[in-house]
């Protein structure tokens, strides 16, 4: 073979010369940074052979998508090392997946013990460098090669049917099939696996930066009606030291594991018999949910939105209008019958009219706007409100207050004429950002969500081809301009309109999706919403829907793990300890909590006959960001004694300070933690 491609590295293009069969290893060599290549857009392994005219660009292992191929790799070594170890399982589905990858087998119950001799035999195999060989199959050959594989025929059967959603994609989809044989240095081929590839090219790339975290039950795809299963679970880096930074990372998140945080600080609890996903908000967290929903309230009234409220509850045909049903079904709890007439044993004998719990606020928003005619001197319109909601997460997916049945949404409806929608989306957006700021979320990015354009799932998405176009280059282009990060969201799109949502990272560098702003031009219709334009027609409004928590829930468990529980003054749910150094000295302090109190500061008087040294452990504990301390010398003097979250302490300050430096600091609606040393 002879011919010409272009190398496109490190944004340079150099020629290249094809003077035999060359593969992408003839180009990159050994450079182990390099695990695949780009081939017109396509990734493919690094041994594919390279054709006259080819663009190539290499795929880095430092980047998303080279990650993403040395942890699929790691899980095909997995798989290798358990079937040497246990020859009867049975190969299920491994992707992966954010951070790692997984992989499924029909086996024994796998033991801690287990863990530690598959990672062993794991660790010879990527000593070994064996080879990721593709080979294309036609399906009677993979099923005759892959016989005593039951979940892998199925697959092959099914292929038309892959998912990213149970992880099959992985293995088959739309074309050829093929089979990725792990070969040793003698050639021989010491194991096998259905792929769709691409992977390393051998398995001394993983290096030493993998290990094997931990395992869980499963079910074949997802579906508790099918096969149990066991679930290995593992992570892989580029390096050893990418891997301990991670595992670095984990121990941190899991001291700012809110649930854990939660119930240390008494915020808030789940219970059995009121069911999962749905919080109790204790006294403290309920200080800190009425902050969160004051500040908010206030914010939207001086953007100019209308406070409205509506019930918990909607007769189904409600949502049939507005498309959520059968669009939103699953995300939504079974209907309730009232007035049913029912049987002695309770069965339904004449059904009556069916109820839903409502599962979004803007069906019955579009009512309150339609109740009366509209002019355009009203655009925009904008309606708020905090309306609890109700979605049946499914008890794998719930956790914690970051996914709940029960959410408080800080929903908002903004009414426009067509041409007013991209100012809208613009104020709606500054709006947005400056609210995260003012709760110390500062490094964010947005995510421009999408219809399906590949037509694999476009029927889950209304509206006209021309309306998506047009919304969505509105987003895209207001996205574009604010100078943020823009990340692409392909099929993320709500079924009636596109979004932006506004990604935020937390103290230790994790990403939280939270608040978004969607443009809709279908529920308008659905409603036949109407307003008086000024030469006299009628014309239908858009409809942009926009949360700014987005769930005041979720938020909170969000800033509980960003703050590790250590929260803003201004946020705090006790903001002063006032801790006495002896008994004789608390009718003095108690005298320095009423004037803080008189100031409207939450104070916690610990006048309990513990020991002075095990109040301040309790003190620190609860995370106050002042603790208030007076002894003999602070009472002679008229003065208080500051203790503060870093160690830091400042003594014999007069009480009228103290009180005012507090005030003042609590007005500041500073993020930062006060500090003697500030």
């Amino acid at each position: 073979m002879s011919g010409v491609i272009t190398v496109r590295r490190h944004g340079n293009a150099e020629q290249v010369e094809l003077t035999q069969t060359t593969t992408g290893l003839d180009i990159f060599g050994d450079d182990r940074t390099v695990v695949a290549m780009r081939v017109a857009g396509t990734t493919v392994d690094l041994q594919r052979e390279l054709s006259d005219g080819d663009v190539v660009e290499p795929v880095l292992i430092s980047e998303p998508e080279g990650l993403s191929i040395l942890r699929h790799s790691a899980g095909h070594v997995t798989a290798q090392a358990l079937q040497s170890l246990f020859v009867e399982a049975k190969l299920g589905i491994g992707p992966p997946i954010t951070d790692g990858f997984y992989y499924d087998f029909q086996t024994s119950p796998l033991t801690p013990e287990d863990l530690r001799s598959l990672e062993k035999k794991m660790g010879q195999i990527v000593k070994e460098k064996q080879r990721f060989v593709r080979r294309v199959v036609t399906d009677d050959e993979a099923r005759g090669e892959l016989a005593e594989e039951p979940f892998k025929l199925e697959l092959i059967s099914d292929k038309s049917k892959a998912s990213d959603d149970d992880g099959s994609s992985v293995e088959v989809g739309a074309g050829e099939l093929t089979i990725y044989d792990n070969v040793r240095r003698d050639g021989s081929v010491a194991w096998k696996d259905l792929c769709r590839g691409p992977h390393v090219p051998n398995t001394g790339y993983l290096g030493n930066g993998w290990a094997l975290t931990r395992t869980s039950a499963a079910y074949w795809r997802g579906d508790q009606a099918n096969a149990g299963l066991q679930r290995v679970y593992g992570t892989a880096w580029a390096s050893k030291d990418d891997l301990q930074a991670y595992k670095a990372r984990l121990d941190e998140a899991a001291k700012r594991d809110h649930r854990k945080l939660g119930q240390e600080l008494d915020l808030f609890s789940f219970h059995e018999i009121v069911g999962s996903g749905l919080p109790l908000f204790h006294p403290k967290g309920g200080v800190i949910k009425r902050a969160m929903e004051d500040y908010v309230r206030a914010r939207h009234i001086e953007e100019g939105f209308d406070y409205v409220g509506t019930p918990h509850i909607a007769k189904e045909e409600l949502f049939y209008t507005s498309g959520h049903l059968p669009y939103y079904a699953e995300g939504m709890f079974p209907p309730l019958l009232e007035d049913a007439e029912r049987d002695e044993q309770g069965n339904v004998v004449r059904g009556g009219t069916a109820y839903r719990l409502k599962a979004m606020n803007c069906p019955m928003h579009n009512l309150i706007f339609s109740s009366r005619g509209r002019s355009y001197r009203e655009l925009p319109l904008r309606f708020f409100e905090f309306g609890t909601v109700y979605r049946d997460e499914k008890s794998g997916v719930v956790q914690g207050l970051t996914r709940v049945r029960s959410i408080t949404q800080d929903d908002s409806h903004s009414y426009v004429a067509k041409e007013q929608a991209p100012d809208e989306v613009r104020h709606l957006l500054r709006f947005i950002l400056s609210l995260l700021h003012d709760f110390g979320l500062t490094d964010v990015a947005l995510e421009v969500s999408t219809r399906d354009e590949d037509g694999k799932k476009k029927d889950k998405f209304i509206g006209s081809d021309e309306q998506w176009t047009e919304a969505t280059a509105i987003l895209q282009q207001i996205a574009d301009e604010s100078g943020l990060p823009v990340v692409p969201d392909p099929g993320g799109a709500a079924y009636y309109g596109p979004k932006i949502s506004i990604q935020a990272k937390d103290a230790i560098g994790r990403i939280w999706q939270m608040s978004t702003i969607q443009y809709d031009f279908n529920q308008p219709e659905r409603f036949h919403l109407e307003y008086t334009a000024p030469d006299g027609s009628r014309q239908q409004p858009v409809m942009i829907h926009s949360a700014k928590f987005g769930s005041i829930e979720r938020f909170m468990g969000v800033l509980i793990e960003h703050y590790a529980g250590a929260f803003p003054a201004w946020l705090s749910p006790v903001q002063v300890v006032a801790v006495p150094v002896a008994s004789e000295f608390d009718e003095y302090l108690a005298g320095v909590v009423e004037k803080l109190r008189a100031q409207g500061v939450r104070v916690h008087f610990d006048d309990s006959d513990d020991r002075f040294g095990k109040k301040i452990r309790n003190a620190t504990k609860e995370k106050a960001p002042f603790i208030l301390i007076a002894g003999g010398e602070d009472r002679d003097t008229g003065a208080v004694s500051f203790r503060y979250r870093d160690g830091s302490q400042h003594n014999g300050v007069p009480v009228d300070q103290a009180v005012a430096d507090i005030v003042d600091f609590i007005a500041s609606r500073s993020n930062a933690s006060p500090s003697a040393n500030a």
